[in-house]
């Protein structure tokens, strides 16, 4: 008997999971057509009564989609063994510590620590001294629900307090607590609106722990529905004052779509303010002296990506100008002058993506197209070796410890994340106390590394994840994921959900697409304003990469990305829907001629461009997904998936785009829109809902793929 091709196994189960389709009856959505003109060309728009969020009509229904969706998936055979094998994993799985703070005399950090929904903060004597840790805020303790969320933490200098942005519901909308890290008690302070989504939030304490300066949205008298959430300005609150006497810093004069980042040298004499202009934009650098005066050292125009505070009087800053790929400037802390500053590590082989200087060293970590190391050189610039790393993995600088020591942290797509202790005595990487141990193992699994040919040519990585001796005959189903923007780095890391996704006979592929920083400057600006179709051409060509190289077909091969990757997922399904069976689009931006009317879209107008200048219009109408829907498309199956609190991406961009495919599309494949009313862009998701969450995912993805669950 001839043995069956996989490629008729294929139809098969591709059968099986048709025949299994439920027929849907999706929630009526009237069209209401309005219009727009934009340089003289009119757009319509059927769905614009989607947006008003507070319609009771709207609510209604949102609340039937999401009926929906839930007697979909939960329907889907293989959900709950799915919900049950993430709730073991998640439950289950090791603690994991991040975001580390050294203080004098104490180290901080998070800890994340399942079946706990939301991450805690400890303190400990020294980095790796788990047996002398404490835990200083329990967000489950202040709710059960475990829907407060810390954002984000900063110690005093003399480790004694912590500010604590604390959020709920995924909202990013934040206020600083204070924690007296000797008892573990609260102090009453507490100051509102550190922290929002549009400019993000910072904290840095003063020299002598009486207080900390803070960045602060507009309040009170100050605040308006226009700019409630713009004009970030620095304010200093002092300890047991009330906020009422809280003082203006600075910020009167930065833009209207700043993004403020505050650090202090650890004697607290120099306060740095960066500012960015927009999520996109280029940053300014303010420097305040021990005198309380202010010296603005670089500009917008300048090229200076990040500076840092150094040990030794000087700043460090990392700066593009005509170097795409980075070189280290450094000048001295008390005169700062951009001008005078002296190439310390001057631009070379891989993108310089972080540094940190410490007594009489200079950490770097070099990017190349994705995975990164580790060089160090001495504070004149000389080279001084490169740490020891794992092939394609993920080597960052969690903290600076005293002297040279730093705390290196490290990962790949089949590694567990793990803290080191590095010191230039000994020369060794000393595995910490902090380091995960994942009951999760990979070592079926390995990473190649290839690269696509986009339309016009550029090759882009392709990193593929598979078990040892995956054939390359069609067969195999394919999850490829993306993002591209920002300058953002799509960075090697370990998921615990891949896991369950090999163990289904899946292959998971993460494409380094232009947009983000992986190769540079150039590589972010070859995928920005007019030039973002570059992105969608590069994912596009990194799936047909992987059907030509015989991984996989279109019938088995799905794409899933979120916020920028959901604009990502939006333009690849309506550009070309013969590519894909099945999208998972998280929290996406797709009606790109409206978004800059929203709070945080208007911070993105720096990346993704605007409106009213005629050649940006143009590009984003060529794109925008929302206006690209055909009716009679046989489009993709699509999982929609947004936050009811999402301060980043308006939610109405996920009902607009469900509404239009609904109506739209002829493949008969299912059309679903999952709406959490207790989460927002994905910050602080509680863990049980992190389990509901890819749950869902992935029976959807697996349905339609003809995957079965192990």
């Amino acid at each position: 008997m001839r043995p069956i091709s996989p490629a008729v196994l294929v139809a098969f189960a591709l059968c099986a999971a048709a025949a299994s389709a439920q027929k849907l009856a999706y929630p009526e959505a009237p069209r209401k057509p309005v219009s727009d003109t934009y340089h003289g060309i009119q757009v319509g728009d059927d769905y614009r009564w989607l947006e008003n969020a507070g319609d009771p009509s709207v609510k209604a229904w949102s609340l039937d989609q999401l009926k929906v969706t839930r007697a979909y998936l939960d329907a889907l055979a293989s959900r709950p063994k799915l919900k049950a094998r993430f709730a073991e994993l998640y439950n289950t799985s090791p603690v994991r510590y991040f975001s580390a703070r050294q203080a004098s005399g104490a180290f901080f950090a998070m800890k994340r620590k399942p079946p706990k929904n939301q991450p805690v903060l400890v303190t400990m004597k020294s980095a790796g001294d788990v047996k002398s840790e404490r835990v200083l805020l329990d967000p489950d303790v202040l709710n059960a629900k475990g829907t407060t969320a810390i954002d984000f933490y900063v110690p005093s200098l003399d480790g004694h307090y912590v500010a604590v942005a604390l959020s709920e519901g995924g909202s990013e909308d934040g206020s600083a607590h204070v924690v007296d890290a000797r008892t573990g008690k609260m102090l009453p302070d507490v100051v509102p609106r550190v922290q929002y989504p549009t400019g993000g939030g910072s904290i840095a304490w003063d020299a002598q722990s009486t207080g900390f300066y803070y960045t602060r949205y507009p309040q009170g008298e100050e605040r308006s529905k226009a700019d409630a959430n713009f004009y970030q300005q620095v304010w200093f609150h002092r300890l047991g004052a009330p906020n009422s006497s809280d003082m203006y810093v600075i910020g009167s004069e930065f833009p209207r779509i700043a993004e403020t980042a505050l650090s202090t040298t650890r004697d607290g004499k120099y306060l740095l303010a960066s500012v960015r202009n927009g999520d996109g934009g280029d940053v300014e650098y303010h420097l305040r002296n021990a005198t309380g005066e202010w010296t603005k050292f670089a500009g917008f125009a300048d090229k200076v990506r990040d500076v840092w505070l150094g040990f030794d009087g000087r700043l460090y800053a990392l700066s593009h100008r005509d170097s795409p790929r980075g070189k280290i400037l450094a000048m001295p802390m008390d005169k700062p002058q951009l001008a005078d500053a002296k190439v310390v590590v001057p631009e070379g082989e891989g993108v310089i993506e972080w540094a940190a200087p410490t007594a009489t060293r200079l950490y770097v970590v070099y990017m190349a197209g994705g995975p990164t190391e580790i060089r160090t050189f001495d504070l004149a610039g000389k080279p001084l070796g490169t740490l020891p790393s794992e092939p394609i993995s993920n080597n960052y600088i969690g903290e600076r410890l005293q002297g040279d020591e730093i705390l290196v942290g490290s990962t790949s797509y089949v590694s567990a994340p793990a803290w080191y202790r590095y010191s230039p005595q000994s020369g060794k990487l000393e595995r910490t106390a902090l380091a995960e141990k994942s009951k999760v193992s990979f070592a079926d699994a390995e990473v190649v590394r290839e690269m696509a040919v986009s339309k016009d040519g550029t090759k882009v990585p392709v990193n593929i994840i598979m078990r040892k001796g995956t054939k390359r005959d069609g067969s195999n189903p394919v999850l490829l994921n993306g993002y591209g923007g920002y300058g953002v780095n799509e960075q090697p890391y370990f998921s615990e959900a891949r896991r369950v996704w090999l163990d289904a006979g899946g292959i998971f592929a993460v494409a380094n697409l232009r947009g983000g920083g992986e190769f540079g400057e150039e590589w972010h600006l070859a995928g920005n304003l007019t030039k973002k179709q570059n992105v969608f051409d590069d994912m596009i060509g990194a799936a047909q990469h992987l059907i030509d190289r015989g991984y996989t077909t279109p019938a088995r091969l799905a794409a899933i990305g979120g916020s920028n990757g959901g604009l990502l997922m939006g333009a690849i399904f309506t550009q070309r829907a013969d590519l894909f069976r099945a999208v998972v689009s998280a929290v996406g931006i797709y009606d790109m001629l409206r978004v800059e009317l929203t709070p945080n879209g208007a911070f993105n107008v720096t990346e993704f461009g605007t409106v009213k200048d005629k050649a940006q219009f143009d590009a984003l109408y060529a794109y925008s997904p929302y206006h690209h829907v055909k009716n009679g498309t046989a489009y993709p199956a699509v999982l929609f998936m947004t936050g009811e609190n999402d301060g980043r991406v308006d939610p109405y961009n996920s009902r607009k785009m469900a509404a239009l495919m609904q109506a739209a599309s002829s493949s008969g494949r299912p059309i679903l829109l999952r709406i959490n009313m207790d989460a927002g862009h994905g910050q602080g998701m509680p863990l049980n809902a992190r389990v509901e969450q890819d749950a869902d995912t992935y029976a959807f993805l697996m349905d339609q793929l003809g995957m079965t669950a192990k």
